[in-house]
């Protein structure tokens, strides 16, 4: 009999991510879906995806460029690819975006930047960043697990129009999302 494969997530930082935050989203992933999670290398800032109008990166080429297999050994393994990263993030037709997947696929995108309570000029709050990113981590993975948004306010795979949306979900999937999962 061949030897179970081993399934991961991928962490890669883009840009500057502080480390504290990888590792313990890291710890938060490893202990919700029960895979290995390795904080991959840093990718470079996209400057290919920057939209000086804007002032935002355009996440959809940054998504495409993540979607490239991790290294060779590595394409005989189950995998998936979580971005993470400080960028004001956007998709055309939305002013920002917490986050982006491909439906499915194996690759997401969360921003860190308005998560975060100084970007809307509060004061910084530690507890409240991590709480927000873990329930974004998991938003966007469920959508690679085939996962699309559920209409219970409280299960992760609701839609966040705003922060008041993410900070009123949970960090986990409701027993209908769940279940879908599972099967």
């Amino acid at each position: 009999m061949g030897q179970k494969q081993m399934e991961k997530i991928y962490l890669i930082p883009i840009g500057e991510v502080d480390g504290k935050i990888l590792e313990e989203l890291k710890s938060s992933l490893k202990e919700k879906f029960h895979l290995e999670v390795v904080i991959g290398e840093s990718l470079p800032k996209p400057d290919y995806a920057y939209n000086r109008r804007r002032r935002q990166y355009h996440s959809s080429p940054i998504l495409d460029n993540l979607s490239r297999p991790p290294k060779l050994e590595e394409r005989r393994r189950a995998y998936w690819v979580l971005g993470v990263t400080e960028l004001d993030l956007y998709v055309p037709n939305l002013n920002f975006i917490f986050g982006q997947a491909q439906m499915g696929g194996r690759t997401a995108l969360i921003s860190l930047v308005r998560l975060r309570e100084e970007f809307w000029r509060r004061r910084p709050n530690e507890r409240l960043l991590r709480e927000r990113t873990l329930k974004e981590a998991v938003h966007e993975l469920g959508h690679t697990f085939g996962l699309e948004h559920c209409s219970n306010p409280k299960c992760v795979m609701h839609f966040s129009n705003s922060l008041i949306d993410t900070d009123v979900k949970d960090s986990w999937f409701c027993p209908e999302c769940e279940k879908k999962i599972r099967q």
